[in-house]
């Protein structure tokens, strides 16, 4: 894997997480209701919803602009199959727990593991070649 390759899948990542924060931290309602979920107005819930989503807006900034540092490059990695592992298998828990939600939540569970699998296993291979 190139140096390229892993900006475009750092930046690729930072976007979606860049997007999926924007759209929980200023529009909780609009996002959720997307996979069918309707949130009250309830003030404290709120305040739960738009956290998550300023975490993963900060996270997703970080690691757009890591992509272009090549020496926090793996740093980056790191954040990003933490965060997308993090929430695939959380919601893999979920299923198992709860019961299957709607559709769109299992296709994202399906992006998160993938994406967090690449940036782990590109994470691993540039600590491989770090040690040779």
């Amino acid at each position: 894997m190139t140096g390229k390759t892993t900006t475009a899948l750092l930046a690729i990542s930072g976007l979606i997480l860049l997007v999926i924060g924007v759209g929980i931290l200023f529009f909780p309602h609009g996002f959720y209701e997307s996979n069918g979920t309707i949130l009250s107005n309830e003030p404290s819930l709120l305040s739960e919803i738009r956290a998550s989503g300023g975490l993963l807006l900060a996270c997703g900034i970080v690691i757009i602009l890591a992509a272009f540092r090549p020496v926090l490059r793996r740093q980056a990695l790191g954040l990003s199959a933490l965060v997308f592992l993090s929430y695939g298998l959380a919601r893999v828990a979920s299923f198992a727990l709860d019961g299957m939600p709607a559709m769109s939540l299992i296709a994202s569970t399906g992006i998160e593991l993938a994406v967090g699998g690449l940036c782990l296993w590109m994470l691993l291979r540039v600590t491989q070649i770090r040690a040779v």
